[in-house]
């Protein structure tokens, strides 16, 4: 069981690492200077599913390393 929960927790936290990184940026950054932020602007149905997906893989880290404490 400890094994499989480490397996678990080391997929979920790979794909929650790579997750957040394919996130757009909320900030305008030095773009806000010349005022060419909003050009790269993203699909808004693409980022209210990655935000569900980051969601997801977030719950199942915190799932396995809550029952990966109470495991001996």
């Amino acid at each position: 069981m400890k094994i499989f929960l480490l397996i678990v927790q080391l997929l979920s936290s790979i794909g929650l690492i790579l997750l957040v990184l394919l996130h757009s940026a909320k900030g305008e950054g030095l773009g806000s200077i010349g005022s060419q932020a909003r050009v790269f602007a993203s699909q808004k149905g693409l980022e209210g599913g990655l935000n569900r997906l980051t969601g997801v893989a977030g719950a199942i880290f915190l799932i396995s390393s809550l029952m990966l404490g109470m495991v001996r």
